[in-house]
């Protein structure tokens, strides 16, 4: 994972690339992580419909979590390193359901309200603007429109005992987020309500998730069982989620045209006008800014000439 700025002169963020990263094999294949694999399935089923018509996993990396979508008519697999996305393509295939898109968060290449539903899942505690991730994601969706988010809880168990012990600085109960190593973040649930509220969703549900992210437990209990615990105690976080993982659904507000997800999957990150392809090439018909189609993937990430 390296850290590289996006976005015009005048717009510069932070952002973390995965590009060429072992994150699938080195942090989820062989690592020990059942039980938070099958733990945050379990949440994402209970919140999202099982059926819709276009849906966009953000920040879907090698597509773990992708194929709980496939009840979706069309699914738009996307992230900012492409080769997190061909690790998709192996995983997922390339069959019409998928559309895998290379695209950084704070400039999303979506049209408005041109998504039904979205998830994304171990992403925005990389992110150092959250009000302006949620913003464009907001917009990518139409009225209505679940959004299952899930956020790293800054007041966890693990995080006030430390603090109780005196072994750590920061408050898990001040509001604030705390950045505890470059670009990862964890974050009040408060916090996280305010974001959404102000970016345009209202929140139905609250989920406490991988309350037993333990070594010692994960080693010595079987992972079913922690599993099934898991489940039991995910309801808590409707009042008090003191899990290190929370999952919540939200739905989109607002008065953009219920139609929306009949017209154009794409606009132009940069300036926001239409476009249109002429093969491998997308080009945007108000600022001509053009955008490359490589090995199946919408390569957003960089326009033709600055790659």
């Amino acid at each position: 994972m390296t850290e590289r700025e996006t976005g015009p002169a005048d717009d510069r963020v932070a952002v973390c690339d995965y590009e060429g990263s072992g994150y699938r094999t080195e942090f989820w294949e062989g690592q020990g992580r059942n039980y938070e694999d099958m733990a945050e399935r379990a949440a994402l089923r209970h919140l999202l419909p099982p059926h819709g018509r276009r849906v966009v996993h953000l920040g879907a990396g090698f597509g773990r979590m992708t194929n709980e979508l496939g009840g979706y008519e069309h699914v738009v697999v996307l992230d900012y390193s492409r080769t997190m996305l061909r690790d998709a393509q192996v995983r997922l295939g390339t069959g019409p359901q998928f559309t895998y898109v290379a695209a950084d968060i704070y400039h999303l290449p979506l049209a408005p309200g041109s998504c039904d539903a979205a998830v994304m899942e171990r992403v925005i505690h990389h992110m150092a603007d959250v009000p302006a991730a949620l913003r464009q994601i907001r917009s990518a969706l139409a009225p209505g429109a679940p959004f299952v988010l899930e956020y790293a809880n800054k007041r966890n168990f693990k995080a006030i005992a430390r603090r109780w012990m005196g072994r750590q600085d920061w408050d898990p109960f001040d509001r604030d987020p705390v950045e505890f190593v470059a670009l990862n973040f964890d974050f009040h649930p408060a916090y996280m309500a305010d974001c959404l509220r102000e970016a345009g969703f209202s929140t139905e549900r609250r989920l406490a998730v991988s309350t037993f992210r333990l070594g010692a437990l994960k080693r010595h209990v079987p992972t079913g069982l922690l599993v099934l615990l898991d489940r039991l105690l995910q309801p808590t976080g409707q009042i008090a989620p003191l899990s290190p993982s929370v999952f919540t659904l939200n739905h989109a507000v607002g008065d953009m045209p219920p139609d929306a997800v009949d017209g154009p999957l794409f606009k132009c990150p940069t300036c926001g006008g239409s476009l249109h392809q002429d093969g491998d090439v997308l080009t945007c018909d108000s600022c001509g800014a053009q955008w490359a189609v490589r090995d199946g993937i919408y390569d957003f990430k960089e326009p033709l000439g600055l790659s």
